[in-house]
């Protein structure tokens, strides 16, 4: 960190605290840091930038999120992304030019960043889409096709709408690369730990034994929890996350949860007149 320009926090969500602190100790106070962790801490319900600003006070802060399977940026095959500045972390005149100035530093011919102002709506589009990806991978891994799965990305990106406008987020964020675009890749592919994790219980495996040697996290099972947590003392309804977590965390079988959800009242696609 001695000499760095900038520090990239790319941990799993439940360690990210005890890294910042780490990195706190050592990194000059005036480099900026930017959040790459996707969710919700268990023990305080906070978004990942909120964890950095209480472990590394002060600090130019900024979240990077987007549809990104690691292997494919490495192979420098095109990417997008969006970088948002925290709220409140400078002056409005600072933060813009924070992210300019990452964005900048941080962009290949390959990888393209685009600015946010938005970096709740940003968090909360990485932390409730592995929770959806379990889903769609549970709605495979039983036998659903497209259909389903349409369906499920759909009404999960209302969730996370409904989500982020609670906490002061856009919904208009989340109709981006960091909501939609994130929720799309990792809801439709094997690449993605947590669709892989879906489909292994849609198949009738246990979360145990998906879960025992693999080398990465698969943050939507602690997503499942900590998202929902959150979502109830805000009084959010998030029925596909609810059922996640029933089945992953509390045992329900997937063809109750299923069903559970198929029967919820009928209602407005869209709320308003």
């Amino acid at each position: 960190c001695a000499g760095a320009e900038a520090a990239l926090l790319v941990v799993p969500s439940q360690f990210l605290r005890a890294v910042a602190e780490q990195v706190e100790a050592v990194l000059p106070q005036s480099v900026p840091v930017i959040v790459c962790a996707k969710g919700i801490e268990r023990e305080t319900g906070l978004l990942m930038t909120q964890v950095v600003e209480q472990a590394m006070p002060g600090r130019p802060l900024a979240v990077l999120s987007g549809p990104t399977f690691a292997a494919e940026v490495a192979a420098d095959q095109p990417t997008a992304v969006t970088l948002a500045t925290a709220e409140d972390s400078q002056g409005a005149e600072e933060d813009e030019a924070l992210a300019t100035q990452l964005a900048a530093a941080l962009s290949t011919p390959t990888f393209r960043i685009y600015v946010s102002h938005d970096p709740v709506g940003v968090e909360v589009g990485g932390a409730v889409k592995n929770v959806i990806a379990i889903a769609c991978g549970i709605a495979q891994g039983v036998g659903f096709g497209a259909n389903t799965r349409a369906a499920l990305i759909t009404r999960g990106l209302a969730e996370i709408k409904r989500l982020a406008e609670a906490l002061g987020g856009a919904r208009e964020t989340v109709s981006g690369l960091a909501g939609l675009g994130d929720l799309t890749l990792t809801c439709s592919s094997e690449q993605s730990r947590n669709f892989s994790f879906g489909l292994g219980l849609g198949r009738g495996e246990t979360a145990e034994a998906l879960l025992a040697g693999r080398p990465a996290v698969v943050e939507g099972v602690v997503n499942a929890v900590t998202v929902t947590d959150l979502a109830r003392k805000l009084d959010v309804e998030l029925p596909i996350c609810e059922a996640v977590r029933a089945v992953v965390h509390e045992g329900q079988p997937i063809s109750e949860a299923m069903a559970a959800l198929l029967s919820r009242p009928l209602t407005r696609e869209v709320s308003g007149p």
